[in-house]
């Protein structure tokens, strides 16, 4: 009876110890395993946001540095930047769409802030903007101090914009639109005096149309990060491992100078 029951005490311990021992060697998070049973990576980014993520109408293809991001997280896990679908997302559908399980992570100019840490994690910043104004050339607006009673600015819903916007000009008139190409296109229609949003993101729109340009300097610090679900500890870890190759083999230097034309700080 002893000897059954040191058996069995055995057996116990054996079968504890190997499920430790399973727990302990699956690295990978739970995200990485759906990723690659589907053979794809999803990734929510924008479409309307030049130099970042942007959708040509006539070939249907999107482009930009966000969309390299992507696509180099492809290759970090498939060996294949192709193993990657782009999903559109605005600021203010894209935490939405992540939670809901649509996209697997948002890579999409999103600035980390304290609220947003509260419904996503994110990764190390791989992005330095800052908050800044575009006018019309000549206009009589060059910055914030312009910003006063009866001047309408115009921002994107669901950003941080929109919210510093109404905290430093608190008199202006704002108004909101769905994403950024209805906002410029709602500047060139004289709907406002002046587009706020990233320093980045303006750049390119002034790069559309040399009509605008950029006045005031920046006004905030806005670090982007790439958002995944609350609590996938390990998927960040992965996302945060593949930036850091990037920058250690140059390769992010090289995407950083192709499309914002000058080499990051």
């Amino acid at each position: 009876m002893k000897k059954r029951s040191r058996l069995s005490a055995l057996l116990v311990l054996l079968t504890v110890c190997l499920v430790f021992v399973g727990c302990g060697s699956k690295k990978e998070s739970g995200t990485i395993d759906a990723i690659k049973a589907r053979g794809k990576v999803i990734a929510g980014v924008k479409y309307d946001t030049k130099l970042f993520g942007l959708k040509d109408p006539a070939s249907g293809k999107v482009e930009g540095f966000d969309i390299d991001i992507a696509k180099a997280l492809a290759k970090k896990i498939f060996g294949d930047e192709t193993k990657v679908e782009l999903k559109e997302v605005t600021s203010k559908t894209r935490i939405p769409l992540l939670q809901n399980g649509d996209i697997d992570l948002i890579i999409a100019t999103m600035t980390i802030t304290e609220e947003r840490k509260e419904q996503v994690d994110f990764s190390d910043v791989y992005f330095k903007a800052g908050q800044s104004l575009l006018v019309k050339k000549g206009s009589e607006i060059q910055g914030l101090q312009d910003l006063k009673k009866g001047v309408k600015v115009l921002t994107v819903k669901g950003s941080t914009s929109a919210k510093n916007i109404r905290e430093k000009a608190p008199d202006a008139n704002v108004l909101e639109f769905e994403n950024y190409q209805d906002a410029f296109t709602a500047l060139k229609a004289g709907q406002g005096e002046v587009l706020t949003t990233d320093n980045a993101i303006l750049l390119g729109m002034q790069q559309q149309d040399p009509n605008y340009v950029l006045v005031g300097g920046n006004f905030t610090d806005e670090p982007y990060g790439i958002a995944v679900k609350k609590g996938d500890v390990d998927f960040v870890a992965q996302v945060n491992d593949l930036l850091k190759e990037m920058k250690s083999s140059g390769e992010y230097d090289k995407l950083y100078e192709q499309w914002m034309g000058v080499k990051p700080e």
